[in-house]
């Protein structure tokens, strides 16, 4: 399996690149993509949310009116959940919504989200590029030749580059990871997927 290598200005290099079909050309599978992607969006979570109980409610425990006679039921708490202001039965506590997933679930929904994009034409590797200083437009340059316009795109690069991530960190609708970075719900969350010569050696290599 092999791709055409372009540069940043859209144009072919001459070159190509074998990707592995183990890691690039597998036949998807959706439940291991399901679970790593809700694993992703679980963690990312606070759970932080919290709601009053009957002993924490600040209201007086005085009893309010006599115990017979008044033909309504007894009542001996203002903090009681059946009184308007009164605490919450059962109310959310802060808790941690995160989940165990194996190694290999993980690395197997990576290795399918990324054949689903080579297989309908969503991936392509680019030359390996930096740029001399921070700059969007040199970034939104690199999109237009690219044929990207407004998709939704994530450039994956094999190591951390501060001038790349700079220039696109302003733009709607693009994400530049390195590959230790590079989770499946970034690849699925993206429209079309651009990846460096030197990206697709590393990513294949953590995947293989």
């Amino acid at each position: 399996m092999e791709f055409k290598v372009v540069n940043i200005n859209g144009k072919q290099t001459g070159k190509s690149v074998r990707i592995n079909p183990s890691v690039f050309g597998i036949e998807p599978n959706n439940h291991s993509i399901y679970l790593d992607v809700k694993q992703f969006l679980a963690n990312a979570r606070q759970g932080t949310h919290k709601a009053k109980e009957r002993g924490e409610v600040n209201r007086t425990t005085k009893k309010h009116h006599k115990q017979k006679g008044t033909g309504g039921a007894r009542a001996g708490s203002m903090r009681s959940p059946i009184q308007r202001g009164g605490g919450t039965v059962f109310g959310p506590r802060p808790r941690n919504y995160g989940f165990k997933l194996n190694k290999k679930v993980k690395q197997l929904a990576r290795r399918s989200a990324l054949s689903m994009k080579a297989k309908n034409k969503a991936l392509t590797v680019i030359e390996n590029f930096t740029f001399d200083a921070p700059k969007t437009k040199n970034f939104l340059s690199v999109m237009d030749s690219l044929g990207l316009g407004d998709k939704k795109s994530l450039f994956v690069v094999a190591d951390y580059d501060k001038n790349v991530y700079l220039s696109s960190r302003n733009l709607i609708g693009v994400k530049v990871v390195n590959c230790s970075e590079l989770s499946t719900y970034d690849i699925m969350n993206a429209s079309e997927l651009v990846i460096s010569e030197s990206a697709i050696e590393k990513v294949t290599a953590i995947l293989s």
